[in-house]
């Protein structure tokens, strides 16, 4: 038997996971449960709900309902899960498109299935994870090596990478229709930084960064054509150029609110249970969705947040660590996929509510309320620590 082949046998050997990644899923979805019942008395305490612990009943039972899914995915050998990606991303597709005929319209938005009693579910949030499968299946069986860019483009582009761009396509063309542009930013990142990290020479690079790079003015184009989204970047822009939130009772009502809540905090915060911002100032339910985060940071203060960010980035290194450590392409570029799709998602949750970007309803894993969100995120943990477990010893 040559080393090649001793060493893949001795890498395919199943051991146990990195048990770092498991801690941190664990204290963050502990962690988050509880402030999302922090954030979400006020309003659970009103009609129709008149129970302060709704909200985190709910979330329980989707930490419960997503563990045991993600259980599974551990469990079972990613290569095998793999081996369906393409029709499970096929069913997602289907999902995307029923969504956008049956599904319950909130906000102008159509994202989500009502089913009765059963907690809505929103095809896009499982988008994120099906491409991340379909890519790390895809292109590990392709090798992406080309002498010139001449070749590149002839047996790169014309023979694979349009193809590629064709589901995607038709993945983000779907999602935009929702509308759900926070989503679709997800997706291409992390779809793109995959295809990235498949490959190696100059010609794969410059081909990379070229797709980027025309990927600029089609955002700005999604940015414009929509009204609510360019009054949102205006009021951004004003921010950043004046120091100041304009029109605080418009659109900048949100981001105001947040920057109160986030200055009275102070680096110290004003303690658990002491937010201000969470009864009624914050739009609607955001304060345990989308701006639970700001929360933290009225409460517990810059260092309370800074703690977070940097369990953020400790999980990045942990990730990264596992996507080196791992031998099989498939094994690295879906560890690769979901690291970058939940740091990203993440930061950029964490960045908007700091006023580092515009907001977005981009979803922080663990720290806001959603099914669809929770659910997703503990398979993903269950397939990472899967990937884990196959790593060079």
């Amino acid at each position: 038997m040559s080393s090649r082949k001793r060493k893949r046998s001795s890498v395919s050997k199943r051991h146990k996971p990195d048990s770092t990644i498991l801690i941190f899923c664990i204290v963050m979805a502990i962690f988050g449960a509880i402030m999302i019942f922090d954030a979400s008395v006020y309003i659970a305490n009103k009609e129709p709900f008149n129970n302060q612990f709704h909200f985190l009943n709910q979330q329980l039972v989707w930490l419960l309902f997503g563990s045991a899914i993600g259980f599974l995915a551990y469990i079972i050998d990613y290569k095998k899960i793999l081996k369906y990606s393409f029709p499970i991303l096929l069913f997602i597709i289907l999902l995307l498109v029923l969504v956008l005929i049956f599904g319950k319209e909130v906000n102008g938005a159509k994202r989500w299935f009502s089913l009765g009693q059963i907690p809505q579910i929103q095809p896009a949030e499982f988008a994120k994870l099906a491409i991340i499968l379909y890519l790390s299946s895809w292109l590990s069986k392709r090798e992406y090596s080309f002498n010139t860019l001449k070749e590149a483009f002839k047996k790169g582009f014309l023979r694979n990478f349009s193809s590629l761009i064709a589901i995607l396509g038709i993945v983000i063309l779907l999602i935009l229709l929702q509308p759900d542009l926070g989503t679709v930013l997800i997706i291409f990142a992390t779809g793109f930084l995959m295809f990235f990290g498949s490959g190696k020479d100059n010609a794969h690079t410059l081909g990379s960064l070229a797709v980027a790079l025309l990927a600029i003015p089609v955002f700005l184009i999604t940015i414009i054509i929509e009204p609510y989204r360019l009054e949102r970047a205006k009021t951004y822009i004003d921010l950043v150029l004046k120091g100041k939130v304009t029109d605080p009772r418009g659109t900048g009502y949100q981001i105001q609110q947040i920057l109160i809540g986030i200055g009275s905090g102070g680096f110290w915060g004003k303690g658990f249970g002491q937010s201000r911002q969470r009864f009624g100032y914050l739009v609607e339910v955001t304060a345990f969705t989308d701006s639970t985060f700001a929360i933290v940071l009225e409460e517990l203060g810059f260092w309370g947040g800074s703690l977070l960010v940097m369990a953020w980035m400790f999980f990045l290194w942990r990730g990264f660590r596992i996507f080196e450590k791992i031998q099989e392409k498939e094994g690295q570029l879906l560890a690769l996929g979901i690291v970058i799709w939940l740091t990203t998602q993440a930061f950029l949750n964490m960045a908007s509510n700091v006023g580092i970007i515009p907001l977005t309803g981009i979803p922080l894993p663990f720290l806001s309320y959603g099914g669809s969100s929770t659910i997703v995120t503990l398979i993903a943990f269950g397939l990472l620590l899967n990937v884990s477990s196959y790593t060079e010893v």
